[in-house]
């Protein structure tokens, strides 16, 4: 339940202009929401105007399930309820989800990072669950629409959040920032995404670290070690960052004795400040112990026992579309249908590249990333015969760079990978049983706008 706030309170916060009663301003409202299927009673719908749909249009249907105010961008004629009428119904609510985090006494550990966001914050969240109730970002509301609608779900029985914040230019991350105001923020990497925006890794750097200049002097700052651009960083607010590696036996935590279980994730020994405990990685690849060991930094810092540590790492789980495993119609499919960047794009083929079986990359265009598109396509395809993946599958326009790059590769080095390139998805499920064998591990992976998803259904 949200911590309570009326139509006339949002209304100011929002400098909007409130059309109803007396009564109809004083009412509590139970939520708020921009989805108009997902509306309840007393709950606050913002219309907003989108690509596919504007909301304006359903708001009767809000009305009807006894909404008790709506945010219009429009001066709205003989409407069934009260309403809010604003100049931008994304910026009320941005001011109103700033507004809702003043009214929070929780701790909220802010997520950011090119690569690894969702998965360090669902590996941050069982953690912190072995202590507190804690509320988490749903899916991938983690930009400016997303942020505000992740902080009204936090309600009064909540102890603590983790909030996902990406962004893809310069200045996000500092409104994001002035929402959230996050007691600790996790930066997992300075990768190569969004370049189009941002043109390189040092302006992807200042873009992240805008959070800083949000954030109270007594917040801390937890950053990956192992990245270059993120171990420069010597000072936040006067105080030293916390920083967890793979490799720095000088950060405040660091990982040993990393032994792979394969598909079927990790063991190692998980050194916190002078205390070591044995820990259980569920989920497969280097990566997600990087993850375990950036989630152990925060909570450490919000003052978790290594025992407590131990035990929410044992329990976390992998997000649809964020390498689950998925074992259907006798294949190994591990579903990174999401999104793709060069270094998750990397990660996941290391991950396929631990399966005892034939192992199948089914690979598409990966978006936004500038000048350097092609060559960054290219050297993906290399990584794939380096990594002696069997079957090579490259589907779209700028995935064909990628089954250049392997065949390239695989003619130099001589090895008898199987390439195969299609135009689009509909070219390649026509071929699909040819190419396949059952038992095959296979690797989905490409940019959202790909809807490798679909590809998945088939599999599934």
């Amino acid at each position: 339940m949200m911590k309570e706030m009326t139509c006339l309170e949002i209304a100011g916060v929002c400098k909007g202009k409130f059309f109803g009663t007396e009564e109809e301003g004083k009412k509590i409202i139970a939520g708020i929401g921009i989805d108009s299927r997902k509306i309840e009673k007393d709950w606050v719908f913002g219309a907003t105007v989108g690509e596919r749909a504007d909301g304006h249009s359903f708001i009767p249907q809000v009305f009807e399930k006894q909404a008790a105010c709506v945010i219009s961008e429009r001066t709205l004629e003989n409407p069934a309820g009260p309403y809010i009428l604003v100049e931008s119904t994304f910026q009320a609510l941005r001011d109103i989800g700033a507004y809702y985090r003043s009214l929070l006494d929780i701790k909220i550990v802010g997520i950011t990072g090119s690569v690894g966001k969702t998965s360090t914050k669902e590996m941050v969240a069982a953690v912190l669950s072995e202590k507190f109730k804690v509320q988490k970002t749903f899916k991938n509301l983690n930009n400016e629409v997303g942020v505000p609608l992740t902080l009204f779900s936090i309600g009064k029985e909540h102890e603590a959040a983790v909030v996902e914040m990406g962004i893809s230019d310069f200045g996000e991350m500092t409104r994001l920032g002035k929402m959230v105001k996050p007691d600790v923020m996790v930066i997992t990497n300075i990768g190569q995404s969004h370049l189009e925006n941002l043109k390189s890794r040092d302006g992807i750097l200042k873009a992240k670290t805008e959070v800083f200049n949000e954030m109270d002097d007594s917040s801390e700052v937890v950053l990956n070690g192992d990245d270059d651009k993120l171990s420069a960083i010597s000072q936040v607010h006067g105080k030293k960052p916390h920083f967890f590696s793979m490799e720095n036996t000088e950060a405040e935590v660091y990982a040993t004795d990393i032994v792979s279980q394969g598909l079927f994730g990790s063991d190692c020994i998980l050194h916190i400040g002078e205390e070591t405990i044995k820990v259980h990685v569920p989920l497969p690849g280097g990566h997600m112990v990087l993850n375990a060991i950036g989630a152990a930094a925060v909570a450490a810092v919000l003052g978790l026992t290594p025992e407590e540590i131990a035990r929410g790492i044992a329990k976390a789980k992998a997000v649809e579309g964020r390498g689950e495993l998925i074992r259907a119609n006798g294949y190994t499919i591990i579903d990174e249908t999401y999104n793709a960047n060069p270094a998750s794009m990397r990660a996941a083929i290391d991950l396929l590249a631990m399966a005892n079986t034939r192992k199948v990359a089914v690979m598409g265009d990966m978006f936004e990333l500038g000048q350097n598109t092609e060559v960054l396509h290219r050297r993906i395809g290399v990584y794939c015969i380096q990594k002696n993946i069997d079957v090579i599958v490259c589907i779209g326009e700028l995935a064909r760079h990628m089954a250049e790059g392997a065949k390239e590769k695989d003619a130099a080095e001589k090895s008898e990978t199987e390439i195969y390139y299609f135009e689009n998805k509909e070219m390649f499920l026509e071929r699909l049983s040819g190419i396949l064998k059952p038992e095959d591990a296979v690797l989905l992976k490409a940019s959202h706008g790909m809807e490798f998803g679909r590809l998945l259904e088939v599999f599934t």
